[in-house]
């Protein structure tokens, strides 16, 4: 860090993963002497993700953001990465000489190269700073370093010219441009022997050129004994000629990266060939950019870049950003869904399950009213991609999926039989958890259940609505639910009501709430209700048009022993149109 006037500036930019948010990148600055980073962020006090919005957004809109951490506990990251890399070969002129006499150069045979020869490194080759290098046994017995320094472009460009190029550059980084050198050869192009997985090392951090000397020196060591070191004075090509080179017929883009090459002394070059061994540890510094090491693995250590490969997906999850990647979710039915438990947990289960366009925190009200917490255990789940729950784009949801998931979650809670909760379209899953599963459901109460089978009308409307939202979000249909689903006496007389309705639906990710109305809209068979031995409770509303009084009364009739009970002046978001009126029915149920 260095200060510019009375304001501290930040300039040794850390890529990295902090185990407080699994999964998401973060950028700080690096205390080098103290070993600790200063997390970073855009000045709305939004986390930096990468160094890509660190050129963007640019150092006067950047601030500190929290407390600083030891950097043992984060996992490091390369300071960018995502694109493959810009090398460069033979541009140290001794170094150009012991290549060309090494029978290693496939290229033009001669010790000074006429023009810069241009070749990239594959982005899976790419590692941070202290990550194994995976020595590739029976691919490569040649294994080779090549310390360098990694230019960093600030500002995209096309023909850039050469007395203009360095206003395209940000800044540097350190790289290990790692090479299987028979490979190299015997492939005539450099890339099978410069791509191997793990054999970029980048790091470990990034610093702005306007914040470091001009001439920079890089300098390697192998298990402490110096082997490179050389300016970037030396070098055939210079950096803005190779920015101009390499920009002549392509557009440099802001975050590429241009290793510049290496100076004598690679492995290659010693007297005789010295090539890296497992347990060999590699460092290579550069002027005001630290220290890079890594160490060689051992044959049967495990290539981490296979891993890395698998995880990566490109298909969407929707609704994960509201909770920063994952965090406090719970893994029912090998989904990540949002569950909590509260109330006294010795005192018996109610679990509740909300509505399309709905949470769990439509209970509240209720919850409270009643004094539930002190009576009863309660279990709240965000249905999959509603509130707080994701759901991927390969995840297929129907109302079965949805039961499943309520007693997934009864499996994980160890709930062997509870009171079910439902409201709306949850009601159509609470029917199909207590047909499929009886022993679990001993009591039922069910707010505004649909008809079952759902009407074809009410389908097709479903269908649409989905589409609706997938194209133009959920302010797209508020209104129109607003306007169907409330009682003429709420919209007059009850402002907090539609406000809580309203913010409850805009609330909702428009995928998460789409594939809702697409589960709804297959819900096209009867549910066996008449097998149905829980006690249960059904509440309406007069002005009920998805729960009209006489579905209810049907459903009286088909559950033994069913009891109904209509709301005045309601319509269908009962807890939020009369919360009295719903208290003292679902009350009076449970105290029988």
């Amino acid at each position: 860090m260095s200060t510019n006037g009375s304001q501290p500036r930040f300039t040794n930019y850390v890529a990295y993963t902090d185990s407080n948010a699994p999964g998401q990148s973060r950028i700080g600055h690096l205390d080098v002497e103290k070993s600790t980073i200063q997390p970073l962020s855009f000045s709305s006090g939004a986390p930096l993700a990468n160094l890509y919005q660190v050129i963007e957004i640019g150092e006067g809109n950047i601030k500190p953001a929290g407390e600083v951490i030891q950097i043992s506990s984060v996992q490091l990251l390369p300071p960018i990465s995502g694109r493959d890399i810009l090398a460069v070969g033979k541009n140290y002129f001794e170094h150009a000489i012991e290549f060309n006499t090494s029978g290693y150069d496939s290229s033009d045979k001669v010790d000074q190269p006429t023009h810069p020869v241009i070749f990239t490194k594959r982005s899976t080759s790419i590692i941070a700073h202290g990550e194994p290098i995976f020595p590739h046994p029976g691919f490569t017995d040649t294994v080779d370093y090549e310390g360098e320094i990694g230019v960093i472009i600030g500002k995209g460009g096309f023909k850039i010219k050469e007395a203009d190029a360095m206003n395209h550059v940000w800044g540097y980084t350190i790289i290990n441009d790692m090479t299987a050198r028979e490979r190299q050869r015997d492939h005539k192009q450099f890339y099978i022997g410069k791509s191997p997985d793990t054999f970029c090392p980048m790091g470990p951090i990034a610093v702005p050129a306007c914040d470091l000397p001009k001439t920079l020196r890089v300098q390697t060591h192998v298990n402490g004994s110096p082997r490179q070191n050389s300016t970037t004075d030396d070098l055939i090509f210079s950096i803005p000629f190779l920015v101009q080179t390499l920009s002549a017929g392509q557009t440099l883009q802001p975050g590429d990266v241009l290793a510049t090459g290496t100076p004598a002394g690679v492995g290659f070059g010693q007297k005789p060939p010295v090539w890296l061994q497992p347990g060999d540890v590699v460092e290579v510094s550069v002027t005001g950019l630290g220290v890079l090491r890594n160490t060689i693995s051992e044959p049967t250590a495990t290539n981490q870049t296979i891993a890395r490969v698998e995880k990566a997906s490109h298909i969407p999850i929707s609704n994960l950003d509201k909770t920063c990647g994952g965090v406090g979710l719970t893994e029912v039915n090998s989904k990540k869904l949002y569950y909590r438990q509260a109330g006294d947990a010795s005192k018996p289960p109610i679990i509740f399950i909300h509505g399309l366009g709905g949470s769990s925190e439509f209970y509240s009200p209720l919850i409270t009213s009643l004094g539930l917490e002190k009576t009863s255990s309660l279990h709240l789940l965000d249905l999959e991609g509603h509130g707080l729950s994701p759901t991927s784009a390969k995840s297929t949801i129907t109302i079965e999926s949805y039961a499943e998931d309520v007693h997934g979650l009864a499996q994980y809670a160890k709930i062997s039989r509870a009171t079910v909760v439902a409201h709306s379209m949850g009601c159509l899953i609470a029917l199909t958890l207590a047909t499929k599963y009886p022993e679990l459901v001993s009591k039922l109460v069910l707010l505004g259940p649909p008809p079952s089978p759902v009407p074809e009308v009410v389908r097709d409307g479903s269908v649409a609505r989905a589409d609706t939202v997938r194209k133009s979000g959920m302010v797209a249909v508020v209104d129109a639910v607003v306007t169907a689903g409330t009682s003429a006496k709420s919209k007059s007389d009850n402002p907090v009501g539609i406000s809580a309705v309203r913010m409850s639906l805009l609330g909702q990710d428009p995928e998460g709430y789409a594939k809702g109305c697409t589960a709804l809209a297959g819900s096209s068979e009867a549910l066996p209700v008449s097998q149905i031995k829980a006690q249960t409770l059904i509440v309406t509303g007069e002005e009920d048009k998805v729960s009209p009084p006489q579905v209810c009364e049907k459903y009286g009739q088909e559950i033994k022993g069913a009891k109904v009970q209509v709301l005045p002046q309601v319509g269908h978001w009962h807890i939020f149109e009369n919360l009295k009126g719903v208290s003292n029915a679902v009350g009076s149920f449970l105290s029988m």
